[in-house]
């Protein structure tokens, strides 16, 4: 029984870490007029890019990166693929594989209540 608490736990802190991260991707965009490239990633947000296209202002928006709680590297990329978005931003899961049905990310948000 404490397994399943602690599962829901794990997936409830990553829909925390991918909030705070999009609300720090959005500000980049604001102040950058663009998102972050996949090559630039998220490291975009922690240290100013050196590959193009260089932000014309940039701010450091956040100390660190966040791992999972599975210990990996949260997985961006721009455009999404998945998502249908201007950017894919998603944790591989417990298994750590990309693609599987056990990843979580920006594309499975349930819409905010009306």
């Amino acid at each position: 029984m404490l397994t399943g608490n602690v599962d829901v736990a794990k997936e409830t802190r990553v829909e925390g870490d991918l909030s705070a991260m999009t609300s720090q991707l959005q500000l980049y965009e604001a102040r950058s007029y663009r998102m972050p490239t996949t090559e630039q990633g998220l490291m975009a947000l922690v240290a100013r890019p050196t590959a193009d296209p260089q932000p014309d202002k940039w701010n450091q928006l956040l100390k660190e990166l966040p791992m999972d709680p599975w210990g990996k590297a949260y997985s961006y990329k721009s455009p999404g693929e998945r998502s249908g978005d201007k950017y894919d931003l998603y944790s591989c899961g417990p298994d750590g594989i990309d693609g599987n049905e056990d990843d979580i990310g920006n594309w499975k948000r349930k819409p905010a209540a009306e």
